[in-house]
């Protein structure tokens, strides 16, 4: 399923996050830019241990840590993608907590630094719908609202972003959420 907002093609999609051929791929990353499990874990693996080095600079350069609803890019190892955007969501706490608005400024940073980057092309994850418990529903929502008044906003470099679900049924919250 696919969308035009902007002037920006907009694609949700089933497959593998580190085999996109996108300029950048996003990581739904700890504030620690520690490697992690999940979609973390699959992107460390196919990145390589270059990435390692490139998480271990990109916190020092943070002071220690990624603060959530917040990114930074690296390079990419041995993935296609040019670069790669950390980013930490929030882990869902029952909804009391500013989750949603961490949720949509996670998107919104990731797409910042991809314009800042000139990049034309970015592949999302499903931010904080796995282990961090976000409800998937609300977690499609919030993405797309996000992206959506990004893209409003401004498209800069921007030219296609996907989102890219690792199973069906994440797929089909983002499909609904779209339409």
């Amino acid at each position: 399923m696919a969308a035009v907002w902007n002037g920006v093609r907009v694609v949700i999609t089933q497959g593998d996050i580190t085999r996109q051929d996108t300029d950048a791929i996003v990581n739904a990353a700890n504030t620690a830019l520690a490697p992690g499990s999940g979609v973390d874990g699959a992107i460390q693996a196919a990145a390589g241990p270059e990435l390692l080095r490139e998480r271990e600079e990109a916190r020092r350069r943070l002071g220690g840590s990624l603060a959530t609803g917040t990114a930074v890019a690296t390079g990419a190892g041995k993935l296609s993608a040019r670069r790669i955007i950390h980013t930490a969501g929030p882990i869902w706490g029952g909804g009391g907590h500013g989750e949603a608005e961490l949720l949509r400024s996670s998107y919104r940073a990731s797409l910042r630094v991809a314009k800042e980057e000139g990049l034309a092309s970015v592949a999302f994850p499903a931010i904080s719908a796995g282990i961090y418990g976000y409800p998937l529903a609300e977690a499609a929502r919030e993405a797309l609202v996000a992206v959506r008044a990004e893209l409003r906003e401004s498209p800069g470099s921007l030219r296609e972003i996907r989102f890219v679900l690792f199973n069906a049924r994440t797929m089909e919250e983002f499909e609904r959420a779209l339409r």
